[in-house]
């Protein structure tokens, strides 16, 4: 049951992908694909469903979610060069993290953090607060949580492979 909540945010991730940024059906389907973020944990946590695919499943399907979130915000938006340059920077801070976890542990390694979490709760409010927010103030909200996120990933990583 969680599984199928999980691959609801992949298959609204992918039809997000045909719909016009910031247009209600956009909202609509980026909603829906938000809240099974959330229910997909909680089912799978009261039905004591939890496993290892489901929590790779769970990432594979935020991957698709945020990027196709990004692929239909940022050329909506104009940002800056420097938020550019910093949400480079958390990329190649959560690629590093990532390839440093599969040399350590020899498998995908992301860690569901509470610095995660808050990041990805930032980061799927910042379409809604474009409507009352600058959009550098939103987007370094996010980016200042997401570089928080992503060095204490890293450092949990190391401490792990310790």
């Amino acid at each position: 049951m969680a599984n199928i909540i999980t691959g609801i945010r992949v298959l609204f991730s992918l039809i997000l992908l045909f719909t016009k940024a910031f247009s209600p059906t956009f909202y609509a389907l980026y909603i829906i694909a938000g809240m099974s973020d959330v229910l997909d944990g909680i089912v799978a946590r009261k039905l004591n469903l939890e496993s290892k695919f489901g929590e790779k499943l769970d990432t594979a399907a935020d991957i698709c979610f945020v990027g196709a979130t990004l692929y239909k915000l940022i050329p909506a938006m104009q940002m800056p060069i420097w938020l550019w340059l910093w949400i480079g920077a958390i990329v190649l801070i959560k690629l590093t993290n990532i390839i440093s976890g599969f040399l350590h542990q020899k498998t995908f390694v992301v860690k569901h953090t509470a610095a995660n979490k808050i990041t990805g709760i930032l980061f799927f409010l910042l379409p809604f607060s474009l409507s009352f927010l600058p959009l550098e103030c939103g987007v370094t909200i996010v980016c200042t949580m997401a570089t928080i996120a992503a060095i204490h990933e890293g450092v949990y990583i190391k401490r792990e492979k310790q």
